[in-house]
């Protein structure tokens, strides 16, 4: 199938903007919690006609400030329940929000504020406001600094207080559906971040269409989502929006370090995440088994979930002894796992990356399924996903409802909607390039099956040409290798080359376990082990495990470990995670070499 749509579910207003949804919550939800912020460390609810207040009492103060409408205000912190604060009251004044990622080095926050002219930032540390005080003298439009952890939000409260409710009114009425509510900056795999203008059309369009289309996950006053990605990603942001226009509870965490301890406490509904944090569920959850000497019960329940799953997907379903020994392990072990995800919770939302076709079977076998999604900044956050009652797990589902998903003839997929950004800023060349003939060129390879179910299968300047000729797609083999609890980071490399190879990193944590289990000596590190036969021997497993999923000529022949990460702070991987390839091909030049000498 070459094109698919699916009609929309929800009229984007024509005349509105994405303050009116704060408004509509105070008005016909007055006491129902929709946000929840940790006070003396425990959660405590905030109702819709209580956030309205503080949203705009901060709003109240940017206006007092100058900010005029269509001013940018950049934003940069971590997840935390100001940060939702700020975005709403950023809107209220009619201004235009610029996240900055926590982690972005002092060139990029200068590049980003310069770039998009931002007139004021709120920052949340000290380290952030010196990344911008370090800048501060190239950024001649800057005129305010504001810090979070300084007391920002009673500052602006405080210096608002003269700003009557009419003004603040026509504030919140002064932007429309067609005018910019944020530029979100690419992550910049390749080049200097590009500025994605999405409009309060593009929210609307996206989080009415997805609220609609999942609605059991979206019940107001029952359900709830713990947002622990960062706010600057546009993921976080749909999180973020679509938990307000529902209205469901949102919770905030500004790193995945306790998300256990967290989960138990917030006790979500709704999970949103990266593959890597399921990943780390299944492999921490194996590990500790095996550490507890029930390893075997562990993967004897995991091979019962995965083919407990495959069935449901059967016109037959699931045997009268696979449900019995289904039964039987929900209660040894299903049932603890979906209490390490807070206990309450039936569905995951994923994207990012490709989740895999067995941990995608073993989450919906344990009674916990993870939906994926695919989207870019560009497509404000997800452009499909798999529907709560119709999910094709190895797929990322079907258009966004009121989208288009066409292939092209190289397989390229092109998208056409409502949700698309309208440019990029101060870019007329990459725009015009990205939107050619009203579409929306991703980049991304994929195909449609029958039903119009997409599958993305690599990116399109990411494909490899061994010297053979033949096209070698990285993702397929990179996901499934990286699934091993072992395996941090892979890149496949091989462009010209006569074979297929990888670079590997080890994830420090299962490494230290791995260690102890096989008798290696105290503090064993990557460097001091990445030669041993018995981790090589792992390694290869799951090696052996990503060439399973592609032909002979496109398997990894050799791969090696390397001693270091790939850290965002040495220009690997973008905040989003992802890989920057130039980079590391850069920087591991050796390494590369070492692969196809002698």
């Amino acid at each position: 199938m070459r094109e698919f749509s699916l009609p929309a579910l929800y009229e984007v207003p024509t005349d509105g903007n994405l303050t009116d949804l704060i408004r509509r919550n105070a008005a016909q939800h007055p006491d129902v919690a929709v946000m929840s912020r940790k006070v003396a460390g425990v959660w405590t609810d905030v109702t819709a006609t209580r956030f309205l207040t503080e949203v705009k009492d901060t709003a109240r103060g940017l206006i007092a400030s100058g900010i005029q409408p269509g001013d940018r205000v950049a934003l940069m912190s971590r997840t935390r329940f100001e940060w939702v604060l700020l975005d709403f009251a950023i809107w209220s004044a009619g201004a235009v929000t610029v996240p900055v990622y926590e982690t972005s080095s002092p060139e990029q926050v200068q590049w980003i504020l310069g770039d998009s002219g931002a007139v004021a930032v709120v920052v949340e540390s000290d380290t952030h406001a010196d990344s911008v005080a370090a800048v501060r003298d190239r950024l001649p439009a800057l005129q305010h600094v504001w810090q979070i952890d300084r007391g920002a939000v009673g500052e602006l409260a405080a210096a608002g207080a003269g700003v009557s409710e009419e003004t603040l009114d026509l504030r919140m009425v002064s932007a429309k559906a067609d005018d910019p509510a944020t530029i979100v900056y690419t992550s910049g795999t390749t080049g200097r971040p590009k500025g994605c203008v999405l409009t309060h059309r593009s929210f609307f369009a996206e989080c009415g269409n997805i609220v609609e289309r999942l609605k059991p996950l979206f019940r107001t006053g029952e359900c709830s989502v713990l947002l622990f990605l960062p706010a600057a990603h546009v993921f976080g942001r749909l999180v973020e929006v679509a938990s307000v226009m529902a209205p469901i509870k949102l919770g905030c965490v500004p790193d995945i370090k306790n998300l256990t301890d967290e989960l138990a406490s917030f006790r979500p509904t709704l999970i949103l995440g990266v593959p890597r944090v399921f990943e780390k569920v299944y492999n921490s959850a194996r590990a500790k088994a095996q550490a507890d000497g029930k390893g075997k019960i562990f993967d004897r329940a995991a091979d019962t979930a995965i083919a407990y799953s495959r069935a449901l997907g059967t016109p037959e379903g699931p045997s009268v002894g696979l449900k019995v020994k289904h039964k039987v392990f929900d209660k040894l072990v299903f049932s603890k796992l979906r209490a390490v995800l807070g206990g309450r919770g039936e569905y995951a939302i994923s994207g990012g990356a490709p989740l895999g076709e067995r941990l995608g079977h073993f989450f919906r076998g344990i009674g916990f399924t993870v939906l994926e999604g695919y989207g870019l900044t560009e497509t404000c956050a997800a452009t499909a996903f798999n529907p709560w009652d119709r999910q094709k797990i190895g797929t990322v589902g079907q258009p966004l409802p009121g989208s288009v998903v066409r292939i092209a003839d190289d397989g390229e997929v092109l998208l056409h909607g409502e949700h698309l950004f309208t440019g990029y800023w101060n870019n007329e060349t990459a725009t015009a390039e990205a939107l050619a003939d009203g579409w929306f060129h991703t980049g991304d390879i994929g195909t449609l099956d029958e039903d119009g179910y997409l599958a993305i299968t690599g990116r399109k300047k990411e494909i490899i040409v061994t010297a053979g000729g033949k096209n070698v797609a990285p993702a397929v083999i990179e996901d499934r290798i990286r699934a091993h609890a072992l395996v941090a980071e892979c890149m496949v490399v091989g462009d010209g080359r006569p074979f297929v190879g990888a670079l590997l990193t080890l994830d420090e944590e299962f490494l230290s376990r791995w260690a102890e289990e096989n008798g290696k000596p105290a503090g064993s590190t990557a460097v001091s082990l990445r030669e041993d036969p018995e981790l090589l021997a792992e390694v290869q497993r799951a090696v052996d495990d990503g060439n399973a999923a592609v032909s002979k000529a496109e398997s990894v022949r050799k791969f090696r470990i390397l001693a270091a990460q790939f850290t965002e702070e040495a220009g690997h991987i973008t905040p989003s995670l992802k890989l920057k390839r130039n980079v590391v091909a850069k920087d591991f030049a050796d390494e590369v070499e070492s692969i196809y000498r002698g």
